[in-house]
């Protein structure tokens, strides 16, 4: 905004701010007793960093009043593109756990981290204690040598739903305890811990299996990650923002748009619980595993008529076992609008595809809602630039993070899947054409095991830069310094367009990889074996927008169906939990056999699940204080593409001083066996190099 436009948009509010300058109210919710709490208790401003910062930093104290309804006025005024930037397997305090201000490692006193202390069996058999540490740039070999360990590569963990289930160690009273994450990933066959943890019997892990379970549990800082710090460090870090599901990628990726991962459509089928058999029965629901979509698969194109073509993962073949299409209400049917009917007309197959929507489509239809414009831009979806020929390969796409692709309504029907299903390349032509419609929208970046820039791991090992180009942050095959790169691609075009002065851009991730987080899910519901299956730990999750609070925490209770939840506000959506075949299904399922109150989306009617507001300034909303400008949130183009980003030494060019180091020394050092990649690199440091 220009300052005559700052001045005018402030005088038309001048009137209005004697009566607004009182205690900031927002729609946030807390777990134990879902009432409203004050933005004053979950907002925080961290401490200072830059001067940089410290100029678009005000006091929350200072913020003027705004009622829910006015608050929402205002960002409808302001924000119509949203951008979601979805990133795989962190843990929160993976990343930020000593990022200060925030609740995280050393915030409260190690008896008060749940987890801080956990057992881990050595190559003995003994019981030792572990706590989480740094992960260092490098160590000394038994000849003094620096050896490098590379903490942007590390190798994944179990992060399986009853491993998760596991690790989060619930007590009777299905509280998380958070600390069997080394045992349980030391995955010892026949090996048992004591209740307690004091005694184990059984094999030996080896010393790769040791190596795992120490993983688990370190951490990297802004060293390691400084773009990540940077967006945390210049907008709002959320620091209680939860997976909803607990488990790995998809899910996840299913609930990101639908608040759930099959609970609905298991209670109103629930043949399908256990992978029964039946027209509509093939995987497991709800979804708690990673199996392939249906819509790309074998079984699709056996139907009549065969179901629409899909791409498949990449080096996979068709399975006959994927996964059940999936039937129930998301975002990308709330998103059809007004024209609902006219689009699901065109479904390939409609009595499979829109069974269990039926009620909904004509709530959605009287409505009168003018279809919201959204697309889910993924690597490797369709022709990529790295791609070697004219025909796409299909390389680099993970089919199993496509949350659209799971649904019938959306995967098959051609109309849907053209307008809405694209690649990462289209996403950086679309925002440098202009060609996003200019009444806003909804718009989804995901990676892929390669990445557009171009970019190696540094790592002189051939084998970690063969097994680390990836961009979406998954360990195991994504390199973090090239993952934060996608992301400083993404908003970088963005805060180069046009569409910045009106975006809010949400960067966050699908769940933990498995890696160790200290704060307490809230457990509300189980799976058909009686695993806990929501909420799952808590994950990164950063809002940057010209109307944001700058150099922020917020504390107010999230997970991905909060970014529904302000989607659906943003949007005058009809909540998906409002919907009538899945209120419907909910309320089935507080019945016999299920007995449990939130089998369905978590947009409403469920605790702990907030809808962003916080993040958003109050006086930035009302014109009192200029928006951020799109420089501020920028990152230079030749630092993006340089690695290791800002020389490895990002805590000092951010001038940011993480909780774990003290007198410039580091307070939890790492395990003297330590290595980020006990199964790509097997071996500890034994002469300069790894063996």
């Amino acid at each position: 905004m220009h300052i005559k436009e700052w001045a005018k948009a402030g005088c038309a509010y001048l009137a209005a701010a004697a009566l607004m300058l009182q205690p900031v109210t927002v729609m946030a919710q807390d777990p134990k007793n879902d009432e409203q709490v004050d933005q004053k208790k979950i907002v925080e401003i961290a401490p200072k960093s830059s001067d940089v910062v410290a100029q678009y930093t005000h006091r929350v104290e200072d913020f003027p009043y705004l009622s829910h309804d006015q608050k929402l006025d205002l960002l409808r005024k302001h924000i119509k593109y949203v951008f979601v930037l979805f990133q795989e397997n962190r843990s929160f305090d993976f990343y930020f756990g000593t990022y200060p201000g925030a609740r995280g490692l050393f915030s409260q006193p190690a008896s008060e981290t749940p987890g801080f202390y956990q057992p881990i069996a050595n190559t003995s058999g003994a019981v030792e204690t572990i706590s989480p540490f740094l992960i260092p740039q490098s160590v000394k070999d038994v000849n003094g040598n620096s050896v490098l360990l590379y903490p942007e590569d590390t190798d994944s963990v179990n992060h399986g739903h009853t491993a998760i289930d596991a690790k989060l160690h619930l007590d009777a009273s299905n509280v998380a305890h958070n600390d069997r994450y080394a045992f349980t990933e030391e995955g010892i066959t026949g090996g048992t811990l004591s209740a307690d943890g004091t005694t184990y019997s059984g094999p030996a892990p080896t010393e790769a299996q040791v190596q795992k379970g120490e993983l688990v549990v370190g951490h990297v800082d802004c060293d390691t990650t400084p773009f990540l710090w940077q967006y945390a460090d210049r907008f709002t870090l959320f620091d209680n923002f939860f997976d909803t599901v607990i488990g790995p990628s998809t899910p996840n990726a299913i609930a990101m748009i639908a608040g759930q991962s099959g609970m609905t459509q298991w209670v109103l089928h629930p043949n399908l619980a256990l992978g029964g058999t039946g027209t509509y029965a093939n995987g497991q629901l709800p979804v708690t595993g990673d199996p392939q979509p249906y819509w790309g698969n074998a079984l699709a194109a056996l139907l009549n008529p065969p179901g629409e073509k899909q791409p498949t993962e990449s080096g996979e073949a068709e399975t006959s076992t994927p996964a059940s299409n999936l039937t129930f209400a998301s975002l990308p049917l709330s998103f059809m609008g007004n024209q609902i009917q006219n689009i699901t007309a065109q479904d390939n197959l409609p009595s499979f595809d829109l069974l269990d929507v039926q009620d909904d489509i004509l709530k959605i239809a009287g409505d009168h809602n003018k279809p919201v414009n959204w697309g889910w831009f993924q690597e490797g979806y369709d022709h990529e630039s790295t791609d070697p020929t004219s025909a796409p390969t299909y390389a680099n796409y993970i089919a199993h993070h496509n949350g659209p692709q799971y649904f019938g309504y959306e995967a098959n029907n051609a109309t849907e899947t053209l307008a809405h299903l694209k690649g990462l390349g289209d996403f950086y032509t679309a925002i440098s054409t202009n060609a996003l419609p200019k009444e806003g929208g909804v718009f989804y970046v995901r990676g892929g095991y390669g990445n557009l820039d171009n970019l190696v791991p540094r790592s002189p090992n051939k084998t970690v830069q063969g097994d680390f180009p990836g961009n979406d942050d998954h360990p195991g095959y994504s390199d973090a310094q090239i993952s934060e790169a996608l992301l400083a691609d993404s908003i970088n075009a963005i805060a180069s367009s046009k569409y910045w002065p009106e975006s809010a851009i949400i960067i966050t991730y699908d769940e933990t990889d498995g890696l160790y987080d200290h704060t307490v899910p809230l457990i509300r519901s189980f799976d058909p074996v009686g695993n806990a299956l929501n909420q799952g730990p808590r994950i990164p999750a950063i809002v940057i927008s010209p109307y944001g609070v700058a150099h922020a925490i917020t504390h107010e209770p999230t997970e991905h169906s909060s970014i529904i939840k302000f989607i659906d506000e943003l949007f005058n959506l009809t909540p998906l939990a409002d919907l009538p075949d899945e209120a419907n299904a909910r309320a089935l399922g507080e019945l016999p056999p299920f007995n449990q109150k939130y089998l369905g989306p978590a947009d409403a009617h469920t605790p702990g699940v907030g809808n962003l507001f916080s993040a958003f300034d109050n006086a930035r909303l009302l014109g009192f204080v200029p928006p951020l400008p799109a420089d501020y949130a920028k990152i230079p183009r030749n630092e993006v593409v340089t690695l290791p980003h800002y020389g490895a030494a990002g805590c000092r060019v951010l001038q940011i001083s993480p909780t774990d180091i003290v007198h410039g020394k580091v307070i939890d050092p790492a395990p003297a066996d330590f290595n980020p990649r006990p199964g790509s690199e097997p071996g500890v440091p034994t002469s300069g190099t790894w063996q």
